[in-house]
């Protein structure tokens, strides 16, 4: 056994080999530096994290497993996009369950303390922005959403909702980067800003058709902004 990976008395398991690989991997899908339609060899992810091939290869199954790439004998892996057809699906299931995530909590005269509880995100979504941040931004998105639909207080919803966390990620990356590699649009994400921005209003002020005026009308945004990535990819 790699004594690398034998965790000190005391301390918290160390990740696997293939853990590594697995984070490594995913992290550079979720945010690009591993693009859609792109082969990565298993040599450049174990060079890169400094294992052998063994885990590499396991890291990769678990990937192909949650449909994030596909394996290609003696070539690598290959980082499948998230097509328009899951992310059609993806919105119309946030727009059910955002929706009646903030119709609970205003039902229950929640909204001022769920509006509370989302200043913190809002906090990250305004650093994110000035500073450029996408990982930071995106994260903080969905963090933003998730809040809400915690607030309904049903486990099931939030299960589901969890399930929607890695496409969520790349999808709101995709509609912040500009066609140019490596680029954002930092003015983009700040009428995101604003747009949770006053979704968070509309719950403090307990109103509930603004609210859900809002939430649809921010998924459409990210709708038309996810079809226009679509396009430039094709």
């Amino acid at each position: 056994m790699n004594t690398d990976e034998i965790p000190a008395a005391g301390s918290a398991a160390a990740p696997s080999a293939a853990d590594r690989v697995y984070d490594y991997a995913r992290a550079a899908i979720l945010d690009g530096r591993l693009a859609d339609h792109e082969i990565v060899s298993e040599g450049s992810l174990a060079e890169a994290t400094g294992v052998s091939r063994t885990p590499v290869r396991e890291a990769l199954l678990r990937l192909e497993a949650q449909g994030m790439v596909r394996l290609i004998p003696k070539r690598g892996a290959l980082v499948l996009p998230v097509t328009a057809g899951e992310w059609s699906d993806v919105l119309d299931t946030r727009r059910l369950v955002e929706r009646h995530g903030a119709t609970a909590a205003l039902a229950a005269g929640q909204g001022p303390a769920l509006a509370g509880r989302l200043q913190v995100h809002l906090q990250r979504l305004v650093a994110a922005a000035d500073a450029g941040d996408l990982a930071g931004y995106v994260a903080a998105d969905r963090d933003f959403h998730a809040t809400i639909v915690a607030a309904a207080g049903n486990a099931i919803l939030d299960r589901l909702y969890a399930t929607l966390r890695d496409r969520q990620l790349r999808m709101g990356a995709a509609t912040i980067r500009l066609s140019e590699p490596g680029l954002i649009d930092q003015d983009r994400m700040r009428v995101t800003v604003d747009e949770h921005t006053a979704i968070a209003r509309a719950l403090a002020d307990g109103d509930a058709a603004l609210v859900d005026q809002l939430t649809v009308a921010h998924l459409d945004r990210a709708d038309r902004l996810l079809r226009c990535a679509d396009r430039r990819s094709a």
